[in-house]
């Protein structure tokens, strides 16, 4: 079996965790390399790992992968997607939100014959909604509660000076558009941005965002009427060791890299 060489820009909680995955083996993937703001930082963490791999600059991607996965700060996206692209080459984005005010990077995968992937992440259900938007989907909401400390920091609560400290019980910090709640919660919601992308749009996709202290869980509640079915769907994800995005992300990544040459794809 020919392999899948991978890039993993950005070792944070989700870049070390399929970093570590990969370099222990997968069948049909090989981790190729990896790129990183702190090199000093990443190359002790790799020495610690047993990972022997080159890190290189984003720019120098294509030359070392034919698949990237993104998973760095949104504000490097199209630093990350826009080589790969133009070099006719995958991009796996974690980063959801930041797609959303870059619709030119997906006519880059288009006149290059490349691809972005965006895998499920922390949802759940985006088979069900890609297959009602092939039918007529009238509504998306979802409604999404996490730990105030999980929201602190978000640029749509400073910038409205909306606290989320000492809170006493569940406060609704948000209510809008899947876009607005990509732009003000840039670490926080790519998952409504992904339910956006698989559904009706990112303008028609709602959502409401809570700081809730009796929760220990990112929550996300989906609702979903169209011509073909009605449903609701419930998650609630364990953060990782970073409290703005759960274990089961990587883990998401991670099993749609596998999906690549699995011998039986379970799955729209």
């Amino acid at each position: 079996m020919a392999s899948t060489r991978i890039a993993v820009a950005g070792l944070g909680a989700i870049g070390r965790a399929l970093a570590r995955r990969l370099a222990q083996g997968v069948p049909g993937l090989a981790l190729a390399c990896v790129a990183v703001r702190d090199l000093a930082k990443a190359e002790v963490w790799m020495s610690e790992e047993g990972i022997d791999c080159p890190i290189v600059p984003l720019a120098e991607l294509p030359q070392y992968a034919d698949l990237a996965v993104e998973a760095a700060p949104a504000a490097i996206l199209d630093e990350i997607c826009r080589p790969m692209l133009e070099a006719g080459k995958t991009v796996m984005v974690l980063s959801a939100g930041a797609l959303l005010p870059r619709p030119e990077l997906i006519d880059l995968a288009k006149e290059r014959g490349g691809q972005i992937i965006v895998p499920t992440g922390a949802l759940i259900g985006l088979d069900a909604v890609t297959a009602a938007a092939e039918g007529e989907i009238r509504s998306v909401r979802m409604i999404t509660r996490k730990p105030p400390r999980g929201l602190a920091g978000a640029p749509y609560l400073e910038r409205n000076g909306i606290s989320v400290e000492g809170l006493n019980g569940a406060k609704l910090v948000f209510s809008g558009t899947a876009r607005e709640a990509a732009a003000g919660f840039p670490a926080n919601v790519n998952v409504a941005a992904a339910l956006s992308l698989a559904g009706i749009g990112p303008d028609r996709t709602t959502i409401e965002i809570w700081a809730d202290p009796a929760v220990t869980r990112n929550c996300h509640r989906i609702e979903v009427e169209s011509d073909s079915a009605m449903f609701s769907m419930s998650i609630e994800n364990i953060p990782s060791e970073n409290p703005k995005t759960g274990r089961i992300t990587a883990l998401s990544a991670l099993a749609a890299l596998r999906k690549l040459h699995a011998p039986l794809r379970v799955g729209t």
